[in-house]
Order: structure tokens, then C-alpha cells, then sequence
């Protein structure tokens, strides 16, 4: 098909395609047909104009790519996007601490005001953590308690602005982008001669707001700052010339004192010098401003839930926006399962809750305080009667013994050097398709990857042992429940039983006695046993010590009275750890439950493939009375993987 020359085609976007582009259309023109445009000055002015329309094509293409959510890759337009859905941008998060104040004085009451200060120090590094609001205690006696006071960590700060509706450009803003917005408190003075101030709370409903309802709306703005902005006097109350707004609020390090636990008091509060500080839960909480992948995840979801919580995936998204920290969350209907403090997680079902389970950025446990409080704050989301509980999570390890044949002609590489590459392999795939909920293991593809670890690895076999540990409370008759929901190698009944069956422990003490370690193990027939060694030899204490449920994966340790813990890989504990073979390679977590492979205890063992290197087929060696015999056989064989 003929070109037309003297038509510039304007449909490419590569900067060389463009420049051609334009060369082929100046030839097309009758001035410029005997024209060098390699070689001659007019070079330098196709570079430019292709340039030119290289820029405003790119330039264009991002423009369109930030007026969408999913292509944004500017804060700003996320932002903008999930404030159309109706979506607030999670703010940078304080750790919070839990502690106990006590003042001794004879005086009636006393006042912590807002701003208190206590310090911490983490690594070397002191924090300042503070109050937010005035706490009034009377006196007990001989002193004034302040029981569970929550403190932030961060600078109090208070930010004033005076209306002036004539400043078109005037705005209410939270200075730091470190600013935690849960923290905020907002107050308009009446004006600077009139002191009378009306506290303002954050909008969270228009359809119950009315012309005189004092609230204020909050977003995100330039530099991840935030906003703070007004009614019109229809929708909610407006502001008027000459008041004053008064911002409070805490600037936090956000992450950097996660675990704080020694609290200083500070100088004197109220006036009393005399203050003793008790740490009822350490700092934590603390997290960054929500990602712009967050934001693109979560906030299409908050839409479809319609400011309720419904679906398990409504929960999940409120989850992550009330509890900034959490890294994965887990939920479940109460059709799926229960929990009960006493036994833990179970597939009982117990209708009218849902079940709520967090793996936090800080790999610490949710404190009851925090347990409560997100309990509450989901409240209002919630449909009917149903009741949200959160749990802890369960950390289920899996503990491999691999075994990898190599090629030794096919690489320079020695067995140790071949077995610690696999091990960052294993490592890679516990970091990239486990620690979450809802995430087998998958045996089968753990050997794809460590073959494919390096050329020479012609073969490999993972053993898989499957792990929980858990804290004994000392001097105390009590029973544990330690549920792997998953299903227990058992082929006969009294299987293995001479040698410990399936379940193995790590140490423990009883009755005081340090001198004598017992341990578990079973003996096929769903029994759990107490046993020491004497010279080697298994000594049993107790036969029925507790009991197993191979096909549903429980063990159940009766009331005992543990008095202290051995060490666990050699070093001192306060857990005990309780192994078992499953019955299948792949292992699958439900509910509460995350898979981690045990790093420390996984064994790597390569050896050179025997039949690779003499090419005759699989060697023997047999050693009988003292000697040894070679035996080189004709026929290839490949050794096959084993449940263990």
C-alpha cells in the first residue's frame, strides 16, 4: 500500500520511530528533497522536535495512567482516587504503651495533664511517650493511682489557627507527616477575647449529621500531610471568622520504639516529685503511613463493603485500616470454627461470631488491651449480633531433612558449597510462599526449586517433621492442647511403639528435680507417653500421659505439673517443643494457623550421585564382619522419597 509521504504519520512513540517519522515527511515536501538530514544542521533540529513530541507523549501517557487507581503511581492521585470511594488514607501510627502511675501525696486529687511525659529507651536510642489528654485521680489512702494510662510515643504538639475567610488559601493543617491522626483532637475557641471551646469529632456518617452537628473531616493532602476541614453550615457546622482551631496531636518515630518496656517518670506531675511508673504492657503498634499499595488494595474493597462489615473480606479490610501493623489477617465465621480460652482454636462450630486472626509487623502477639480495643472499634461496622473476637496466631514449623545427589563433573562446587546454596533456596521459599495465613506447603515444589538450584543437582529428598512449641506454666497441674490440623503418619495401630512412635519432645523437669529430663513420645495407639533415659533405655513415668488424635492431628497432654524446661537447641528455654511426622508431605494451615520452615533444625546433606560420576549404575557398599565389599550393580536405581 503507497505511503503519503507528505502526511506525517503521528502514531508512533519510540523517540527513533518519531525522528524517522519526520524525516520521511520533510523528503515528501519539494523543499527539502535533496536535503542531508544526516549530515546537515537540520539534524540537530529533527533531534530536537522529536524530543519534544517524545516528552509530550510520555507526559501524556502518565497523566492518563494517574487518573486511574490501578495504574497511579503518584501518592497524590492514590490518595485522590480512594477519597472519591470514600476511603481515608491510614495516617502514620504511634506505639502505644500501657502503664500504672502511682503519686504518693495526702492531697485529694490530682490532674495528669495532657502532654505528660515518660521516657524509654530502645537500642541505645531514648523516646519520649506522652499523654493526650487530662486524666483526674482521687486519692486512695496515702496515694493518687492512675491505672492503665495509655501513652504515645512521639511529641505533643498543639497547632493554632486563626479563621480568616478572606485567605482563600487558608487551610488547617497537621504540619508533620509523621502525625498520628488517631491521636488528633480538634477544638474551636469562640474567638481570642472568648475562651469557651466546643470539641469537633471526625465525621464518619453524613446521613446523621445535621446543620449544627460540630465534626470535622480529615484527609490527606501534599507531602503526606494531613488536612482538617469544615462543614458548610448545611451538611455539618462551619467555622467562623475570628475563631480559633486548636490541633492536638502526636508527631511520632513511628516504628523505631516498638518494644519499649522501662518507662522513666517524668519530673513531677501535679506537682508531686514522688512517682513510681509500672509497665502494664510494653510499646507496640507503631507503623508507617499506609502504602500506595495498600491503598490500591484496600480501598476499592471498603467501597464494596459500604461501611459494613459482612463478608470475612470486609473484616479483613477493616482490620488492616484499624490496626495499621498488621502484616496478614486471617478470618473465619463461627460456621467454620471457635475458640475457647481454655482449648484454644477449634473446628467446633459457634454461631454468631467471627473469628479474627493477626500476624503483625512486629512478629509480636496482639496485647489484650489492643485485642479489646480493635474489638470495639469494629463495632460499629458490624451486622446485628454478630461479635467479632480476635485470636492469636499459631505458628506451626516444619523442620526438613534434605538430601541432594550431584553431579560433581558437571560443576566446580563442593557438597558443602552445593548444600548451602539449597539452603538460601529453602530460605527464599519460606520468605516468598509461607509466614502468612492460608499458604501450604508444598513438597513437591520445594524439590522443583532445589533442583533447579544449580545444573549439577540431578536429585533431591526432603524428609518433613512437622513442629509446635509451647510455654509450660511451672508448678501448676495443667493441661495443653496442641492442634497441627493436620493429619498424623499412623499405618497400624501400635505403630513404632518400641521406639517412641511418631511424636518426639525436647526436655522437661518435674517435681523440682532438675537431675532427671523427661520427654514425649507415643505409642501408636493414641496414648501419650513420659518418659526418661537410664543408660540410654527409654524408662517410662507415665503410659497415659495424654492422648492422640492421629486423623484429625490433636495431642492432648493431660494435667501435669511441669517445674521447668530444658534447654532447646542449646540454649535456655521456657518452651517446650513437640515434633510429629505428618502423614502427608504437604502440609496445609487452616484458621489461625502459619507455616514457617524451622531454618535452625533443617539438615542439608549433599553427596556426589555415584552413578553419575562412574557411569555404570548404583553403587553398594556393604560392610560385613569387619570387612567391606563394593558392590557396583548394572541397573540404574533412584532412591524414592520417604514419608519422613
Amino acid at each position: 500500500m503507497a505511503v503519503n509521504n507528505k502526511r506525517l504519520r503521528v502514531t508512533e512513540l519510540d523517540f527513533d520511530d518519531i525522528k524517522d517519522n519526520l524525516k520521511v515527511f520533510l523528503k515528501g515536501q519539494n523543499q527539502f528533497k535533496d536535503y542531508d538530514f544526516e549530515g546537515s544542521g537540520m539534524n540537530i533540529l529533527l533531534d530536537t522536535l522529536a524530543y519534544n513530541t517524545h516528552y509530550l507523549g510520555f507526559n501524556a501517557n502518565m497523566v492518563a495512567n494517574e487518573m486511574f487507581l490501578d495504574s497511579s503511581s503518584l501518592r497524590s492521585s492514590a490518595v485522590s482516587h480512594a477519597k472519591t470511594l470514600g476511603y481515608e488514607v491510614t495516617s502514620a501510627r504511634a506505639p502505644t504503651a500501657t502503664l500504672n502511675v502511682s503519686l504518693s501525696t495526702t492531697a485529694a486529687t490530682k490532674t495528669m495533664s495532657a502532654g505528660t511525659a515518660f521516657t524509654s529507651t530502645v537500642d541505645g536510642t531514648s523516646y519520649q511517650f506522652v499523654t493526650t489528654s487530662d486524666i483526674t485521680s482521687t486519692n486512695t489512702g496515702s496515694n493518687i493511682p492512675f491505672d492503665s494510662v495509655t501513652v504515645y510515643e512521639g511529641t505533643y504538639v498543639i497547632t493554632k489557627y486563626l479563621v480568616d475567610s478572606s485567605d482563600v488559601d487558608q487551610r488547617f493543617i497537621l504540619t508533620d507527616p509523621r502525625s498520628d491522626t488517631t491521636t488528633l483532637t480538634v477544638k474551636v475557641q469562640n474567638s481570642a477575647t472568648d475562651t469557651t471551646t466546643t470539641t469537633y469529632t471526625k465525621a464518619t456518617d453524613i446521613t446523621q449529621l445535621s446543620p449544627s452537628s460540630t465534626v470535622y473531616y480529615l484527609q490527606e493532602v501534599e507531602t503526606g500531610r494531613y488536612e482538617v476541614y469544615f462543614g458548610d453550615g448545611i451538611v455539618s457546622q462551619s467555622v467562623s471568622d475570628g475563631n480559633i482551631i486548636q490541633l492536638q496531636y502526636v508527631v511520632t518515630n513511628k516504628t523505631e520504639s516498638n518494644g519499649a518496656s522501662s518507662f522513666s517518670a517524668p519530673t513531677a506531675i501535679d506537682g508531686v516529685t514522688n512517682i513510681t511508673v509500672t509497665t502494664v504492657a510494653s510499646a507496640s503498634g507503631g507503623a508507617e503511613p499506609e502504602s500506595i499499595q495498600s491503598i490500591k488494595l484496600n480501598a476499592p474493597l471498603d467501597y464494596a463493603s459500604q461501611g459494613r462489615a459482612v463478608t470475612t473480606k470486609d473484616y479483613e479490610v477493616y482490620v488492616k485500616r484499624l490496626f495499621p501493623t498488621t502484616q496478614a489477617v486471617s478470618v473465619w465465621g463461627g460456621e467454620d470454627g471457635s475458640y475457647d480460652s481454655s482449648t484454644g482454636v477449634s473446628s467446633t462450630p459457634e454461631y454468631g461470631k467471627v473469628f479474627i486472626s493477626i500476624k503483625s509487623t512486629t512478629g509480636v502477639d496482639l496485647t489484650s488491651a489492643q485485642k479489646t480495643n480493635l474489638e470495639k472499634e469494629l463495632a460499629p461496622y458490624k451486622v446485628a449480633s454478630i461479635t467479632p473476637v480476635v485470636v492469636d496466631a499459631e505458628t506451626t514449623s516444619i523442620i526438613l531433612g534434605i538430601t541432594i545427589m550431584y553431579d560433581s563433573s558437571a560443576t566446580t562446587y563442593t557438597a558443602a558449597q552445593i548444600a548451602s546454596l539449597v539452603a538460601t533456596t529453602v530460605s527464599n521459599y519460606n520468605a516468598s510462599d509461607l509466614q502468612t495465613f492460608n499458604t501450604p506447603f508444598r513438597h513437591s515444589k520445594l524439590l522443583g526449586l532445589i533442583d533447579n538450584t544449580d545444573t549439577s543437582i540431578l536429585n533431591s529428598v526432603a524428609t518433613v517433621t512437622m513442629a509446635k512449641l509451647f510455654t509450660p506454666t511451672l508448678s501448676s497441674s495443667t493441661d495443653y492442647r496442641l492442634n497441627f490440623n493436620n493429619k498424623f503418619y499412623n499405618p497400624v495401630s501400635g505403630y513404632n511403639a518400641s521406639a517412641g512412635g511418631i511424636i518426639a519432645s525436647t526436655g522437661f523437669y518435674l517435681n523440682s528435680v532438675t537431675t532427671t529430663t523427661y520427654f514425649f513420645d507415643d505409642d501408636g495407639a493414641g496414648n501419650l507417653r513420659t518418659y526418661y533415659l537410664v543408660s540410654g533405655v527409654r524408662t517410662y513415668l507415665n503410659i497415659a500421659a495424654g492422648t492422640v488424635d492421629y486423623a484429625n492431628g490433636l495431642i492432648t497432654i493431660g494435667s501435669i505439673t511441669i517445674t521447668g524446661v530444658a534447654e532447646v537447641d542449646g540454649t535456655t528455654s521456657t518452651q517446650i517443643r513437640i515434633t510429629v511426622l505428618p502423614n502427608s508431605n504437604d502440609i496445609t494451615p487452616v484458621r489461625n494457623q502459619i507455616l514457617e520452615i524451622d531454618l535452625t533444625n533443617t539438615t542439608y546433606d549433599g553427596s556426589v550421585d555415584a552413578t553419575a560420576s562412574t557411569g555404570v549404575g548404583y553403587v553398594t557398599t556393604t560392610t560385613s564382619a569387619g570387612t567391606t565389599t563394593t558392590t557396583v550393580s548394572s541397573v540404574s536405581s533412584t532412591p524414592s522419597s520417604s514419608a519422613y
